[in-house]
């Protein structure tokens, strides 16, 4: 549809046919209008985007993702920029003027009428990350001592301008937020009741200064379509809905995501990033998982002698240490994600060894006995594993339980070691995790090897 529809604008461009463009635009929803557009040029978004009533391209434009938003900011003209920015909610143009270089926002900026200007000003007063940085000034504030008869008046008269009107926030004389009540509760009551009457001054709010991943746990908590914001003393300034919110935890399991696959977060979409920077994000991690897997010859080369005595054990080096990363690298995810979410604290951490420690044998009994099965099947048929075949399936069936119990153990402590020393837990990422218990993992394996194979291979 997305492509029919790009084909038809295209068309209307070139002839000049822009009433039909408008209608056939309008009657769509801005968010379908924002998916055709990144199929057109630079210049046919700018066309199309001057036919679209101002409230109407504001809306479509904030639908937009960033890259997109600046290459048509640069390429509009000052008034169409102009009456973009000045009818865009202030949260998501904050976030537009907050990734542009500051010479470019201060020229915006000056586009910009005095109310508008002063509440952009403000809201990029504030640190990035941190929740002044989503919160819009448009809401419903209202006093205790109104009746629902005159909240309803307001909220007709100043409605229009709230980011939402699910939430009616009541603060006192000096700003002070003291409640927030549901805009049903208004609808089902007695326009002579009071305010007050409905007020059970129990509330949830944010502090400004917080950072932008609290709200997103506060609004898991609480179930909010819209939550208050305030500053230091408890005064309203704001509040953040919650499509900000899911913003925000979209772009932290995206950056989580891409550290556990053992690599920088990119901060930018795949395909807009450039090469280099995407190389350099990308190298640094591999260097030092390189580095760490070359400690896997070290070992080997340390049991140097008894591989040559016993080269049948070398067969399943690959087998052995892959085991080993693969149940690290489970463990590691499930323990990351089990914080992230907030089913798993530091102070659990003795529960955490007790199940993973169970697990680990668990799981290291059953690829153990299928290694040891592999092993004893095809000595049946073959003489390729020697006369002391048992003993080489011994060895590689209790090295397998030992390796993954460590892979386990190193896979679930190290996430919450890093949280300890206050680093981000998903640095801990599964490459990581394989590399170390690859080599500690040949330790293990060869020396099991020379207890079992004492006194005959070894």
């Amino acid at each position: 549809m997305s492509q029919t529809l790009a084909s038809e604008i295209q068309d209307s461009i070139r002839s000049t046919d822009f009433a039909r463009l408008r209608d056939r635009l309008v009657a769509l929803r801005p968010v379908e209008v924002a998916e055709t557009m990144l199929e057109l040029k630079a210049d046919e978004q700018v066309v199309a985007f001057r036919v679209l009533p101002r409230e109407f391209a504001s809306d479509v434009f904030e639908y937009l993702p960033a890259p997109a938003q600046e290459t048509l900011v640069k390429t509009m003209g000052h008034e169409d920029v102009a009456a973009l920015l000045n009818h865009m909610a202030p949260d998501d143009r904050t976030v537009l003027l907050g990734e542009l270089p500051a010479n470019v926002t201060k020229h915006l900026l000056s586009l910009l009428t005095d109310e508008e200007r002063t509440e952009a000003i403000a809201l990029l007063g504030y640190e990035p990350g941190t929740i002044g940085r989503l919160m819009t000034p448009h809401y419903i504030a209202v006093r205790e001592d109104w009746t629902v008869q005159q909240v309803m008046d307001f909220v007709r008269q100043h409605g229009q301008d709230s980011e939402t009107l699910n939430v009616i926030y009541v603060v006192d004389e000096q700003g002070l937020l003291i409640d927030d009540i549901r805009m049903r509760e208004f609808l089902v009551v007695p326009l002579t009741k009071h305010v007050s009457d409905l007020m059970d001054r129990r509330y949830v709010s944010l502090k400004a200064t917080d950072a932008q991943e609290a709200a997103v746990e506060v609004f898991k908590r609480e179930d909010r379509t819209a939550l208050p914001v305030t500053d230091t003393k408890g005064i309203l300034i704001g509040i953040v809905t919650v499509d900000d919110a899911l913003d925000v935890a979209e772009q932290a399991a995206t950056r989580d995501m891409q550290r556990v696959g053992g690599s920088e977060a990119l901060d930018e979409p795949y395909m807009d990033i450039a090469l280099g920077r995407m190389v350099k994000k990308r190298a640094g991690w591999l260097v030092v998982l390189f580095l760490g897997e070359m400690l896997t010859a070290t070992a080997m080369g340390f049991f140097e002698k008894e591989i040559e005595r016993a080269v049948v054990l070398a067969l399943f080096v690959p087998l052995i240490i892959s085991s080993g990363g693969n149940s690290g690298s489970q463990a590691s995810t499930l323990v990351i994600r089990a914080m992230a979410v907030g089913e798993l604290r530091i102070k659990d951490w003795w529960r955490v060894i007790r199940r993973e420690a169970l697990s680990g044998v668990m799981l290291g009994g059953i690829l153990g006995s299928i290694g040891f099965l592999r092993i004893s099947v095809w000595s049946i048929f073959s003489t390729i594993y020697g006369p002391h075949w048992l003993l080489v399936a011994a060895t590689v069936g209790l090295a397998l339980i030992a390796i993954v119990l460590w892979g386990t153990l190193v896979g679930s402590m190290l996430p919450l070691i890093l949280r300890r020393l206050g680093f981000d837990p998903a640095t801990s990422s599964a490459p990581f995790v394989a590399t170390l218990v690859d080599v500690t993992g040949l330790v293990i394996y060869f020396s099991v090897g020379l207890v079992v194979l004492k006194g005959t291979l070894l």
